[in-house]
């Protein structure tokens, strides 16, 4: 069995077993670690943070086992839109893949904006508008060389925050076992007072929704692996080690946060790069310059973040297209193998968001920006309901487990387990509107608008093209379009 390489496509199999290992990894890896993991603390102690990433990593893992599946049996940059499509109801797939676009384009303008404050911290006086034209440009040009281009500069973006992270966790337990000066509390910042779960059950819960956030961009493995050389191989490789890095990091980067530092400590309650988790930690080692080095590498999670964001919307809007679901010039590449028409679209509604959020105080960026909040989580739901349709369906039509180049371990428990936790994770996006005696309306809209905004498009699509939910043994389960069987 071999991959073909764009024979089908129009697209170049340029990425690496690397280059898709170090994509999903920098995907987790990012703002929400090097930032929000203190807020984490301060909200539910550490012994509260660390259950909460716990049970977060635990859906991920599931999540991610359900993609590798999918992708390395059927890659393509589609991804779980394609999946969507074959294995439940092709409106479902329509809405899955244009949710996703939306997502990633709207994130892009975030990621130009988080940029924008990051150089501010050198260059006060700057303008922004300078700082954001030089990002997307960038990014731009990062993704329009080749996707080999983007895949090596996805890695060493990548690479800088892994080796921050390992760095972190070094120091700090060398810190905690006495070996370097700048810890005497012993286990004390873990355990006394309420320290361990700070503000019971509800706190938790509030730090698992905000894990959640944090390992978003994990199944950019998925669209990946549709411009991967040898996905059959690559995938399964990728999917061995990434799940067990991720957690490595998330688990012991916060026990070292909330060993180090107690969780009152005001600081952490911030999200500025001043008082990064990281920052505190390496300047109680004595590292003075440590503010403008994690200013840095947060300034590179940032453009790796817009990067990731422009690369997947670009493939999602590309399948679309291909698939007669979007203006079929999107489908268009050029000799590099580059959908150039479905980027340059995709950059500029990036920019136009990012425009937004300087007119009238930034309410139509807001409402974008809140709409967008809930797709990772659609996406995610997406991943498992497709999954579990499509070994279902592989049974029915007489399939053998042992011919996928990948097979999910506990399934149908894997992807049951992470619709269910995924499901209480987006509904309780605001559980908060509903316990104040009186429902808050306006919190409700900002936070579940990307609900309805799914829902329509979903419903619209089947409404007009009367589709409906495929039975399992009419699935499209044919490998002809990639696979090239030798």
């Amino acid at each position: 069995m071999s991959i073909q390489s764009n024979e089908t496509t129009g697209l170049k199999r340029g990425l690496k077993s690397r280059h898709l290992t170090m994509i999903a990894l920098g995907g987790a890896i990012g703002t929400g670690l090097f930032l929000a993991s203190g807020n984490s603390i301060y909200t539910a102690g550490p012994g509260g943070a660390l259950l909460a990433y716990a049970i977060i990593g635990l859906m991920v893992y599931f999540l991610m086992t359900s993609l590798g599946e999918l992708a390395a049996y059927m890659p393509h940059s589609g991804s779980f839109s394609t999946y969507g499509t074959r294995f439940v109801d092709p409106a479902f797939g329509f809405a899955l893949g244009w949710n996703y676009w939306y997502n990633w384009a709207i994130t892009i303008a975030a990621e130009l904006s988080a940029a924008t404050i990051i150089m501010k911290y050198w260059f006060p006086h700057s303008s922004s508008f300078l700082w954001s034209g030089l990002f997307l440009l960038l990014i731009v040009l990062l993704n329009i060389l080749s996707v080999k281009g983007y895949g090596e500069s996805e890695y060493w973006f990548s690479l800088i925050k892994v080796v921050t992270v390992i760095i972190f966790i070094i120091i700090g337990l060398l810190m905690i076992l006495g070996i370097m000066k700048g810890h005497t509390a012993g286990f004390s910042n873990f355990t006394k007072g309420d320290a361990p779960f700070h503000g019971g059950f509800l706190a938790m819960f509030s730090v698992l929704l905000l894990a959640g956030y944090s390992f978003q961009g994990t199944e950019l493995l998925g669209v990946g692996a549709g411009e991967s050389e040898h996905p059959e191989k690559n995938v399964p490789k990728a999917m061995k080690s990434i799940f067990w890095r991720i957690i490595l990091f998330y688990i012991v980067a916060i026990f070292v946060i909330g060993m180090i530092l107690p969780y009152a400590d005001p600081r952490l309650s911030s999200d500025s790069v001043m008082v990064s988790p990281f920052t505190l930690v390496f300047k109680k080692a004595g590292l003075a310059v440590a503010a403008s080095v994690m200013n840095a590498v947060i300034l590179t999670a940032v453009i790796s973040a817009g990067n990731s964001g422009l690369y997947a919307s670009t493939r999602m809007l590309y399948a679309l297209a291909a698939e007669g679901k979007a203006p079929r010039f999107l489908a268009k590449v050029n000799q590099r193998g580059i959908p150039i028409y479905a980027l340059l679209v995709t950059a500029a509604i990036g920019a136009v968001a990012f425009i937004a959020s300087f007119f009238g105080d930034g309410v139509v960026y807001t409402w974008l920006l809140n709409a967008s909040g809930m797709s990772g989580f659609i996406a995610w739901l997406g991943i498992s309901i497709s999954h579990y349709r499509f070994r279902r369906a592989y049974k029915v039509q007489g399939g053998n487990l042992s011919d996928l180049p990948y097979r999910a371990k506990w399934f149908p428990f894997g992807p049951i387990l992470a619709v269910i936790i995924c499901a209480i994770v987006a509904i309780g996006q605001n559980y908060q509107a509903f316990t104040g005696g009186k429902i808050d309306w306006a919190g409700v809209l900002t936070a579940y608008i990307g609900i309805p905004f799914f829902l329509i498009i979903w419903l619209g699509y089947k409404w007009k093209n009367k589709t409906k939910l495929i039975p399992l043994e009419k699935c499209d389960l044919t490998r002809h379009q990639y696979v090239n069987d030798k």
